[in-house]
Order: structure tokens, then sequence, then C-alpha cells
């Protein structure tokens, strides 16, 4: 199944949660969440009886569809998760958040993930001084992560760091917003990544 191209706000109606996936909008009242809290559809104002699967599968589609991530993809990062020694589900969100395209929009020089994967992926920003154009680029302790010398991508950086609702940069990245470089200073915590999702469901959703 190809990504999805459709209306964003339909997701986060969906999910019943702000995934902001529109940038500055989710933060105006004009989010669709804001106006329409229940999902899209003739029948999504209706009460139903959510069972346990329903509620696992919620979680897990929550989480995929946050870091943009298809299927297939989702479910290698959780495979390798078990793989590892220590608790599959925080290992899982932290291959999630050490995803190239998500360290970019966490400090702040992109409005959305979205927006973040295509300016990975035209090739807008360095790693370790290498070009980097995957979004799925995995980051490591110690990578400096940088923005090219180009002028557009310059003045594209400058326009979002000079918004006034600038997100706070997680501990476990350095940044020098003078130069247009974020260091990887460790890996993240399960307290540093601010994601509302019981990473346990989605563990035990692909456990059955």
């Amino acid at each position: 199944m190809a990504r999805y191209t459709g209306p964003v706000c339909k997701v986060c109606r969906r999910e019943g949660e702000k995934l902001y996936l529109k940038a500055n909008r989710c933060s105006t009242q004009k989010c669709a969440l804001e106006r329409r809290n229940y999902p899209a559809g003739e029948h999504g104002h209706r009460r139903r009886k959510i069972s346990d699967y329903a509620l696992q599968l919620r979680e897990k589609q929550k989480l995929r569809r946050m870091y943009g991530v298809l299927e297939k993809q989702f479910r290698i990062y959780r495979d390798r998760a078990s793989r590892q020694r220590g608790v599959t589900g925080g290992i899982l969100l932290q291959f999630l958040e050490r995803r190239l395209d998500n360290v970019v929009f966490r400090v702040g020089f992109c409005p959305s993930r979205p927006s973040a994967r295509q300016m990975v992926t035209h090739g807008h920003f360095l790693v370790n001084g290498r070009k980097v154009n995957i979004p799925s680029y995995m980051v490591s302790a110690d990578d400096v992560v940088e923005a090219r010398t180009k002028e557009s991508t310059k003045k594209w950086i400058e326009g979002m760091l000079g918004t006034a609702d600038r997100r706070p940069v997680p501990e476990w990245l350095s940044v020098d917003f003078e130069n247009y470089k974020v260091k990887v200073v460790r890996l993240p915590k399960r307290e540093e990544i601010a994601v509302t999702v019981d990473e346990s469901s989605v563990v035990e959703l692909y456990s059955k």
C-alpha cells in the first residue's frame, strides 16, 4: 500500500488526538479536531463499545501515523526492537525517535514531520559531513546533523526558527542555531519522547 496522501485532519480525528501533521494549523482554532472531535464519516459520532484488540490497534495506528511509517517498515522496527535487550516498547519508540526526519522536526527546523521528510528527501541535510536523503536514516550518539550551505535551505530554516511557537528541544539533542547544526548527545530515554502512546499495547498486538 502506498503512503497516505489524503486529508491528514481526518487521520487526527480518527485517532482522537492531535498528531501535528498540519504544522501550525494544529495549534489554532482551525484544527479539525477542535471543531469536530469524532471520527470522520456518517457514523463517526456514534458511541461504540471498544474491544481490547481495537484499543491496541488504535495505539499502533496512532504511533505509525505520527511518525509517518508504513506498516511493513513499522513491523521491521518492532522485530528489531524485540531482539534488543531491554523493554521492547521503549526500544521501538527509541528507533522511531532516532529517524533523521524526526530529529529535524524535533529541533524546529521544519514545522511537521511530513515537511521534514520532504526536506531530507530533497537532500537539504548532512550527517557527519555527508549528504543523507533517506528520512528513515537512524542517527547514533555523537552524530552531527547540519543544514547544507544552500541559500534556500538556510532561508527556510531561518523562517521556521523565527516563529513564535518554537518547540522545546529534547535534552538528548544539542542545537547550534547560528550554524544550523544538531549534535546527538546520547540516545533518547522514554520520558524524553513526547508521545502519548501506550507502547506496551502495540507490543501486545504484534505478540498475538
